[in-house]
């Protein structure tokens, strides 16, 4: 995710290269990026925290109670704004490992980001200011869009935003297997189903669009279309991704 949000930030020419600095204990990981987008890279995370005015942590939740302790006395002293992008983890918990008031944003991006098209939400502490909140718009808007949302949805918006893009590639591919099965030719299953799937989402973004009434314009009475839908419907298409969902949001809510 943290190659994702360098590569967006830097592509969109929101920040310039030499604004961004990285360490990651996998030197090659960091090397990577430093060599590819011409980034900075911090030779030791103590040098990364002395150096930043706005911390990252894009590190999985359960490294935090191991990350934090090493690094809070250098973020006491420099005092940056700290976003988070673990799951799980509020705000609450990270001021709290942290031991004082620290500035702290919540951050939930997604893969899309590579892509310029993620969809994020972020929730700042109560002492995180004004610009502070402009920066983060700046680099979630650099290869997105964003929201500000209430930390209490953050455990919903993390199904929709960061587990429901794993959910459409399922979905892509098994129309990719699909058209592949009854005759397309391998080369083209892919592009006219991500395509597809592509201008569906750009119809459902347009101001007043309604899901069931696009459903009916595409469904003639008795035709092709209403016959595969009553397919789906017959099999619990729509409970069974309520269900996955469920699955992933309490999943969030044990982390």
């Amino acid at each position: 995710m943290a190659s994702a949000i360098i590569r967006g930030a830097v592509k969109s020419e929101s920040f310039l290269p030499e604004e961004i600095s990285v360490f990651d204990v996998d030197k090659t990981k960091s090397d990577s990026l430093k060599n590819s987008l011409g980034i900075c890279k911090a030779d030791t995370l103590s040098v990364l925290v002395g150096e930043s005015d706005v911390l990252v942590l894009a590190v999985k939740p359960n490294v935090f109670p191991a990350l934090i302790p090493e690094i809070k006395d250098k973020v006491k002293e420099k005092q940056p704004l700290v976003i988070s992008i673990a799951a799980g983890k509020t705000i609450e918990y990270i001021t709290g490992l942290f031991g004082f008031n620290v500035p702290v944003v919540r951050v939930m991006p997604n893969l899309n980001a590579e892509v310029f098209e993620a969809i994020s939400a972020y929730c700042p502490s109560e002492n995180v200011t004004d610009s502070q909140k402009q920066t983060v718009e700046k680099l979630l808007n650099s290869f997105g869009k964003c929201i500000c949302l209430e930390e209490e949805f953050f455990s919903i918006f993390s199904v929709v935003g960061g587990c429901a893009p794993a959910y459409s590639f399922l979905f892509i591919s098994a129309l990719v297997q699909g058209a592949k099965k009854y005759g397309l030719p391998d080369e083209l299953a892919l592009k006219v189903a991500s395509q597809t799937v592509l201008g569906s989402a750009k119809m459902l973004q347009r101001e007043g669009a309604d899901a069931d009434e696009l459903i009916r314009r595409v469904c003639s009475p008795g035709g092709t279309t209403i016959e595969g839908i009553n397919c789906l419907n017959d099999s619990g298409f729509v409970d069974t991704v309520i269900k996955a969902m469920k699955a992933s949001y309490d999943k969030d809510k044990r982390m």
